[in-house]
């Protein structure tokens, strides 16, 4: 008699398996965002979140430990726009930003590439806010949010300075960029005075590129200096 083979595990089942692991986790967090936003992160249980995604709260339980772990992936997931481990700075949309080499360009494109992450984060950053008062994992989740948009404005600001054409200090750029990443003019703008995306970020693009990058010469000392003023051609830049 020939000795019986041992099963051969294929190797399809434990990719198929990973692959449905990876979908419960995205339900479970697309779940969880929904609910944190459309009732609040205090009032929503773990319960509710894995019935919301079909699954067992077990699931949930296992996959997050605990609702505070699940709110920083929903959070990261929300302000990354997926699961994957990789911060917006390195993300291609961002890196192609800071390739550009013309600051103002840069600035516009900036804007503009930051839309969609303000339209993510900001129903969760104001639903955070609201319970931050009685709930200290949202508070937590703030404040790690702040710090880590002055770390990114500073990394702006540090590459718009080795452009050579910042119009004020690295530190000024910094702190005006850091005032406008938290999706707050945005809300203002778009959500409650019906802004389009594109009116908002061509705006945002102008007001930075009016307050950081620096202004060019005017080439035409003779006209800076008056001369020519009688030819009815006004002589402001």
């Amino acid at each position: 008699m020939y000795p019986m083979k041992s099963e051969v595990k294929r190797p399809y089942r434990s990719t198929r398996r990973r692959e449905q692991a990876d979908e419960t986790r995205r339900r479970i967090v697309r779940s969880a965002q929904n609910l944190f936003v459309s009732q609040g992160y205090g009032r929503t249980t773990m319960a509710e979140v894995a019935s919301a995604a079909g699954v067992a709260v077990e699931t949930v339980y296992a996959a997050f430990r605990n609702k505070p772990t699940l709110l920083r992936q929903v959070w990261y997931a929300t302000f990354r726009g997926d699961e994957q481990d990789v911060r917006l700075l390195d993300r291609p949309e961002i890196r192609a930003v800071l390739a550009e080499p013309d600051l103002p360009t840069r600035l516009r494109a900036h804007a503009a590439a930051l839309i969609p992450v303000f339209r993510r984060i900001t129903p969760l950053l104001r639903a955070l806010q609201g319970a931050s008062t009685s709930e200290p994992a949202a508070a937590a989740m703030l404040a790690e949010f702040d710090e880590r948009r002055l770390d990114a404005a500073g990394h702006y600001a540090r590459a718009a300075a080795a452009t050579g054409q910042l119009g004020v200090s690295e530190r000024e750029c910094s702190d005006v960029l850091a005032a406008t990443l938290d999706g707050a003019l945005w809300y203002r703008l778009v959500e409650e005075r019906g802004w389009s995306e594109e009116r908002f970020a061509h705006l945002l693009g102008t007001m930075w590129v009016a307050a950081l990058a620096r202004n060019e010469p005017i080439k035409d000392e003779g006209r800076r200096a008056g001369r020519g003023s009688n030819t009815g051609v006004s002589s402001a830049p």
